[in-house]
Protein backbone atom coordinates (compact mmCIF):
# COMPACT_ATOMS: atom_id res chain seq x y z
CA UNK A 1 0.00 0.00 0.00
CA UNK A 2 2.89 2.37 0.68
CA UNK A 3 5.01 1.17 -2.22
CA UNK A 4 7.99 0.46 0.05
CA UNK A 5 8.96 -1.15 3.34
CA UNK A 6 7.40 0.55 6.38
CA UNK A 7 8.16 0.15 10.08
CA UNK A 8 5.93 1.45 12.88
CA UNK A 9 7.13 2.66 16.27
CA UNK A 10 4.14 1.99 18.52
CA UNK A 11 4.12 4.72 21.16
CA UNK A 12 0.44 3.93 21.70
CA UNK A 13 1.75 1.05 23.84
CA UNK A 14 3.27 3.42 26.41
CA UNK A 15 1.83 3.30 29.94
CA UNK A 16 0.00 6.60 29.40
CA UNK A 17 -0.91 5.67 25.84
CA UNK A 18 1.41 8.15 24.11
CA UNK A 19 5.04 9.16 23.57
CA UNK A 20 4.50 12.05 26.00
CA UNK A 21 5.56 9.79 28.88
CA UNK A 22 9.15 10.16 27.71
CA UNK A 23 9.40 13.93 27.81
CA UNK A 24 7.39 14.33 31.00
CA UNK A 25 9.55 11.92 32.99
CA UNK A 26 12.78 13.35 31.61
CA UNK A 27 11.69 16.90 32.47
CA UNK A 28 10.80 15.97 36.05
CA UNK A 29 14.02 14.01 36.58
CA UNK A 30 15.96 17.13 35.55
CA UNK A 31 14.21 19.47 38.02
CA UNK A 32 16.13 20.56 41.13
CA UNK A 33 15.70 18.12 44.01
CA UNK A 34 14.09 20.90 46.05
CA UNK A 35 11.26 21.46 43.56
CA UNK A 36 7.73 20.56 44.61
CA UNK A 37 4.51 20.23 42.67
CA UNK A 38 4.28 20.90 38.94
CA UNK A 39 1.79 22.49 36.56
CA UNK A 40 1.28 22.42 32.81
CA UNK A 41 -1.33 23.12 30.16
CA UNK A 42 -2.44 20.30 27.88
CA UNK A 43 -5.35 19.02 25.82
CA UNK A 44 -4.74 15.58 27.30
CA UNK A 45 -1.73 13.40 26.50
CA UNK A 46 1.00 15.58 28.04
CA UNK A 47 -1.22 16.22 31.05
CA UNK A 48 -1.73 12.51 31.66
CA UNK A 49 1.98 11.85 31.16
CA UNK A 50 2.96 14.58 33.62
CA UNK A 51 0.45 13.27 36.17
CA UNK A 52 1.91 9.77 35.82
CA UNK A 53 5.52 10.96 36.08
CA UNK A 54 4.74 13.25 39.01
CA UNK A 55 3.06 10.47 40.96
CA UNK A 56 6.08 8.20 40.42
CA UNK A 57 8.28 10.91 41.94
CA UNK A 58 5.98 11.79 44.84
CA UNK A 59 4.70 15.08 43.37
CA UNK A 60 1.29 16.43 42.39
CA UNK A 61 0.63 17.61 38.84
CA UNK A 62 -1.92 20.33 38.07
CA UNK A 63 -3.11 20.26 34.47
CA UNK A 64 -4.77 23.27 32.87
CA UNK A 65 -7.01 21.61 30.31
CA UNK A 66 -9.65 22.92 27.87
CA UNK A 67 -13.18 22.04 28.90
CA UNK A 68 -13.84 20.78 25.37
CA UNK A 69 -10.89 18.37 25.42
CA UNK A 70 -11.54 14.67 24.96
CA UNK A 71 -13.42 13.29 27.98
CA UNK A 72 -11.30 10.17 27.69
CA UNK A 73 -8.09 12.22 27.96
CA UNK A 74 -9.39 14.39 30.81
CA UNK A 75 -10.32 11.24 32.72
CA UNK A 76 -6.81 9.86 32.10
CA UNK A 77 -5.24 12.91 33.77
CA UNK A 78 -7.27 12.24 36.91
CA UNK A 79 -6.71 8.49 36.73
CA UNK A 80 -2.94 9.05 36.91
CA UNK A 81 -3.31 11.38 39.88
CA UNK A 82 -3.38 14.78 38.18
CA UNK A 83 -5.69 17.63 39.21
CA UNK A 84 -7.60 19.30 36.37
CA UNK A 85 -7.90 23.07 36.12
CA UNK A 86 -10.45 24.08 33.48
CA UNK A 87 -9.80 26.67 30.77
CA UNK A 88 -11.09 27.70 27.34
CA UNK A 89 -10.04 26.00 24.07
CA UNK A 90 -7.67 28.66 22.66
CA UNK A 91 -3.92 28.58 23.34
CA UNK A 92 -4.15 32.13 24.70
CA UNK A 93 -6.77 30.99 27.20
CA UNK A 94 -4.52 28.16 28.38
CA UNK A 95 -1.65 30.58 28.90
CA UNK A 96 -3.82 33.09 30.77
CA UNK A 97 -5.12 30.34 33.05
CA UNK A 98 -1.54 29.21 33.68
CA UNK A 99 -0.47 32.73 34.70
CA UNK A 100 -3.44 33.03 37.07
CA UNK A 101 -2.69 29.64 38.60
CA UNK A 102 0.97 30.46 39.22
CA UNK A 103 -0.02 33.69 40.95
CA UNK A 104 -2.05 31.64 43.42
CA UNK A 105 0.07 28.51 43.90
CA UNK A 106 3.72 27.56 44.10
CA UNK A 107 4.21 25.01 41.32
CA UNK A 108 6.92 24.57 38.68
CA UNK A 109 5.75 24.95 35.10
CA UNK A 110 6.65 22.00 32.87
CA UNK A 111 6.05 23.02 29.23
CA UNK A 112 4.20 20.50 27.07
CA UNK A 113 6.70 20.73 24.21
CA UNK A 114 8.80 23.95 24.14
CA UNK A 115 11.62 22.77 26.40
CA UNK A 116 15.04 21.19 25.88
CA UNK A 117 14.30 18.49 28.46
CA UNK A 118 10.98 17.66 26.80
CA UNK A 119 12.59 17.54 23.34
CA UNK A 120 15.38 15.28 24.61
CA UNK A 121 12.89 12.92 26.22
CA UNK A 122 10.71 12.70 23.12
CA UNK A 123 13.83 12.12 21.02
CA UNK A 124 14.40 8.78 22.73
CA UNK A 125 11.53 7.35 20.65
CA UNK A 126 13.52 8.00 17.46
CA UNK A 127 16.75 6.88 19.13
CA UNK A 128 15.23 3.48 19.95
CA UNK A 129 13.63 3.27 16.53
CA UNK A 130 16.90 3.79 14.67
CA UNK A 131 18.67 1.28 16.90
CA UNK A 132 16.11 -1.32 15.80
CA UNK A 133 15.74 -0.16 12.19
CA UNK A 134 19.06 1.39 11.14
CA UNK A 135 18.13 0.97 7.47
CA UNK A 136 15.30 3.53 7.73
CA UNK A 137 15.92 6.41 5.33
CA UNK A 138 13.14 8.60 6.76
CA UNK A 139 11.27 8.99 10.05
CA UNK A 140 7.72 10.34 9.66
CA UNK A 141 6.17 12.05 12.67
CA UNK A 142 3.06 14.11 13.47
CA UNK A 143 3.56 17.73 14.52
CA UNK A 144 1.58 19.66 17.09
CA UNK A 145 3.84 21.61 19.43
CA UNK A 146 6.82 20.02 17.70
CA UNK A 147 8.50 18.18 20.59
CA UNK A 148 8.40 14.76 18.92
CA UNK A 149 9.55 16.11 15.55
CA UNK A 150 12.40 18.24 16.92
CA UNK A 151 13.44 15.35 19.16
CA UNK A 152 13.55 13.16 16.06
CA UNK A 153 15.85 15.66 14.35
CA UNK A 154 18.22 15.70 17.33
CA UNK A 155 18.18 11.92 17.80
CA UNK A 156 18.62 11.08 14.10
CA UNK A 157 21.64 13.42 13.94
CA UNK A 158 21.60 13.50 10.15
CA UNK A 159 21.58 9.71 9.72
CA UNK A 160 18.12 9.85 8.14
CA UNK A 161 15.58 12.47 7.09
CA UNK A 162 12.73 13.59 9.33
CA UNK A 163 9.37 14.31 7.69
CA UNK A 164 6.77 16.24 9.69
CA UNK A 165 3.05 15.79 9.08
CA UNK A 166 0.11 18.04 9.95
CA UNK A 167 -3.64 18.30 9.38
CA UNK A 168 -4.60 20.93 6.81
CA UNK A 169 -6.84 22.47 9.50
CA UNK A 170 -3.91 22.81 11.93
CA UNK A 171 -1.07 23.77 9.59
CA UNK A 172 0.80 26.39 11.62
CA UNK A 173 4.08 24.42 11.55
CA UNK A 174 3.87 24.07 7.76
CA UNK A 175 3.16 27.77 7.29
CA UNK A 176 5.70 28.87 9.90
CA UNK A 177 8.53 26.92 8.31
CA UNK A 178 7.51 28.12 4.83
CA UNK A 179 7.56 31.77 5.94
CA UNK A 180 10.60 31.48 8.19
CA UNK A 181 8.80 32.84 11.26
CA UNK A 182 6.62 31.26 13.91
CA UNK A 183 2.91 31.78 13.31
CA UNK A 184 0.05 31.29 15.80
CA UNK A 185 -2.02 28.12 15.84
CA UNK A 186 -5.22 27.99 13.82
CA UNK A 187 -8.61 27.57 15.55
CA UNK A 188 -8.83 24.07 17.08
CA UNK A 189 -11.03 22.25 14.58
CA UNK A 190 -9.18 19.12 13.43
CA UNK A 191 -10.14 15.58 14.44
CA UNK A 192 -6.42 15.19 15.32
CA UNK A 193 -6.94 16.82 18.72
CA UNK A 194 -3.39 16.11 19.89
CA UNK A 195 -1.95 18.34 17.14
CA UNK A 196 -3.77 21.59 17.87
CA UNK A 197 -0.98 23.23 19.88
CA UNK A 198 1.05 26.13 18.52
CA UNK A 199 4.56 25.21 17.36
CA UNK A 200 7.06 25.89 20.14
CA UNK A 201 9.83 28.46 19.65
CA UNK A 202 12.70 26.06 20.39
CA UNK A 203 11.08 23.44 18.20
CA UNK A 204 10.58 25.90 15.35
CA UNK A 205 14.27 26.77 15.47
CA UNK A 206 15.34 23.11 15.38
CA UNK A 207 12.96 22.22 12.53
CA UNK A 208 13.77 25.36 10.56
CA UNK A 209 17.51 24.81 10.86
CA UNK A 210 17.12 21.18 9.73
CA UNK A 211 14.80 22.21 6.87
CA UNK A 212 12.25 19.59 7.84
CA UNK A 213 9.51 19.26 5.19
CA UNK A 214 5.90 19.25 6.35
CA UNK A 215 3.24 17.17 4.60
CA UNK A 216 -0.43 18.13 4.93
CA UNK A 217 -3.45 15.83 5.01
CA UNK A 218 -7.22 16.33 5.01
CA UNK A 219 -9.66 15.26 7.70
CA UNK A 220 -11.03 12.48 5.48
CA UNK A 221 -7.50 11.20 4.88
CA UNK A 222 -6.84 11.16 8.64
CA UNK A 223 -10.03 9.18 9.28
CA UNK A 224 -9.21 6.68 6.54
CA UNK A 225 -5.66 6.18 7.83
CA UNK A 226 -6.89 5.68 11.41
CA UNK A 227 -9.27 2.96 10.29
CA UNK A 228 -6.58 1.40 8.09
CA UNK A 229 -4.26 0.93 11.08
CA UNK A 230 -7.09 -0.44 13.22
CA UNK A 231 -7.99 -2.96 10.53
CA UNK A 232 -4.54 -4.04 9.35
CA UNK A 233 -2.22 -3.76 12.37
CA UNK A 234 -5.05 -4.66 14.80
CA UNK A 235 -3.96 -1.97 17.25
CA UNK A 236 -5.68 1.15 18.56
CA UNK A 237 -4.31 4.54 17.54
CA UNK A 238 -5.85 8.00 17.83
CA UNK A 239 -6.34 10.26 14.78
CA UNK A 240 -3.23 12.33 15.59
CA UNK A 241 -1.14 9.17 15.13
CA UNK A 242 -2.70 8.54 11.74
CA UNK A 243 -1.58 11.87 10.27
CA UNK A 244 1.89 10.62 9.15
CA UNK A 245 0.30 7.38 7.95
CA UNK A 246 -2.08 9.36 5.75
CA UNK A 247 0.75 11.53 4.47
CA UNK A 248 3.04 8.60 3.67
CA UNK A 249 0.26 6.89 1.72
CA UNK A 250 0.20 9.91 -0.62
CA UNK A 251 3.95 9.98 -1.19
CA UNK A 252 5.46 9.34 -4.62
CA UNK A 253 5.52 5.56 -5.03
CA UNK A 254 8.76 5.71 -7.04
CA UNK A 255 10.65 6.69 -3.87
CA UNK A 256 12.61 3.76 -2.52
CA UNK A 257 14.13 2.90 0.84
CA UNK A 258 12.55 1.80 4.10
CA UNK A 259 10.71 4.40 6.16
CA UNK A 260 9.61 4.47 9.79
CA UNK A 261 6.42 6.04 11.13
CA UNK A 262 5.99 6.94 14.78
CA UNK A 263 2.45 6.12 15.92
CA UNK A 264 2.36 8.78 18.60
CA UNK A 265 -0.54 7.60 20.76
CA UNK A 266 -3.71 5.59 21.18
CA UNK A 267 -5.88 7.61 23.54
CA UNK A 268 -9.32 7.59 21.98
CA UNK A 269 -12.78 6.89 23.37
CA UNK A 270 -14.40 4.03 21.41
CA UNK A 271 -17.88 4.76 20.10
CA UNK A 272 -19.87 1.54 19.95
CA UNK A 273 -23.28 3.12 19.49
Amino acid sequence: MFGREVYFKCENFQKVGAFKARGALNALLNLPSSSGDVVTHSSGNHGAALAWAARKLGKTAYVICPTNASRFKRDAVERYGGILVDCGPAISQRETALQSFQHERDATFVPPYDSADIVAGQGTATLELLEDVPQATEVWVPIGGGGLASGAVVASNGHCDVVGCEPELARDAHDSLAEGRRLPALPPTSIADGLLSSLGQLNFEILHRARVPIRLVSEDEIRAATILIWQTLKIVIEPSSAVPVAAALKEDRSTKGAIAIILSGGNIQPNLS
